[in-house]
């Protein structure tokens, strides 16, 4: 299994902080920083508005082909839920630069927590998976109706990819588990902020959060279970508030080499040191 560690968003000014990889770092500067790092990246912007095919293409030059990229698919398709064919078109062909570099991950489908298991919403992602024939698509249900055994083996049947999140025990949510439905698994771990999930004003109020060791040791324990049944697993820390996945990310790589998961650490350079 081939596991690929990143987190969502790379421009994160917050990062510049002292101590963290972009103090002194230009902000166009700052994947080619990320690329030394990590070898995953989560595209959000296209969650807001999908990048043209120029903005893709510039992605992988400045990454050096070092970064393996999911694609968050803009919020017409999950949250407003009346996609065009335009939007369609769009989203599909923009990333090709990603592609024809080899370095184009699944796309992310988040659906909100309003998005429940109905016989309409049913209906809508088998529409949806249609559509993305072909590619590979990896959804994120946030409401604790879809966390069944049938949903994810009707998704293993359409060659969906069930996103295993680690959410906080704040109620209503599926439950912390790594599950997987095909050969490529996909993880994201929000933080555990509790306090703050529901009432917190932004997305880096919610995932203000550091996990600890022995909670980074108990997601390695999960990933070396699940390995065998895997050939790519994409790890994405969205806590990236505070810079708290700099370091939460050393740690799990840890973790998994010590449960014999090998993990392919990028070597950013001796003029760039390590990543805290």
């Amino acid at each position: 299994m081939r596991v690929y560690i990143g987190c969502g968003g790379y421009s994160n000014d917050d990062w510049t902080a002292p101590g963290l990889i972009y103090e002194g770092v230009r902000k166009d500067d700052y994947l080619a920083t990320y690329a030394q790092h990590f070898d995953a990246a989560e595209l959000n912007s296209s969650f807001y508005a999908i990048p043209g095919l120029k903005a893709f293409a510039g992605m992988a030059r400045r990454s050096g082909g070092r970064v393996r990229f999911t694609v968050k698919l803009h919020r017409v398709f999950t949250h407003d839920r009346a996609p065009t064919d335009a939007d369609f078109d769009r989203m599909l062909q923009s990333p090709e630069p990603l592609r024809e570099a080899g370095v184009m991950g699944p796309y992310l489908a988040q659906f909100p927590f309003s998005f429940h298991r109905t016989p309409a919403n049913r209906r809508y992602l088998g529409q949806l998976t249609e559509r993305f024939a072909g590619h590979e698509l990896a959804v994120e249900m946030r409401h604790e109706g879809w966390d069944l055994p049938e949903v994810r083996e009707g998704m293993a049947e359409r060659g969906l990819i069930w996103v295993s999140p680690d959410y906080p025990p704040a109620g209503g949510l599926p439950e912390p588990q790594l599950h997987v439905t095909g050969d490529v698994g996909y993880l994201r771990l929000h933080g555990r902020n509790a306090g703050s999930w529901w009432e917190g004003q932004s997305a880096a109020e919610r995932h203000d959060y550091r996990y600890s060791r022995a909670e980074m040791d108990e997601w390695a324990q999960k990933i070396a279970l699940a390995a065998p049944d895997l050939s790519e697993l994409y790890v994405l820390f969205e806590n990236t508030t505070k810079g708290h996945a700099l370091h939460n990310i050393p740690q799990l790589r840890e973790a998994l080499n010590a449960h014999g998961v090998p993990v392919q650490t990028p070597d950013p350079g001796p003029e760039q040191g390590r990543l805290l």
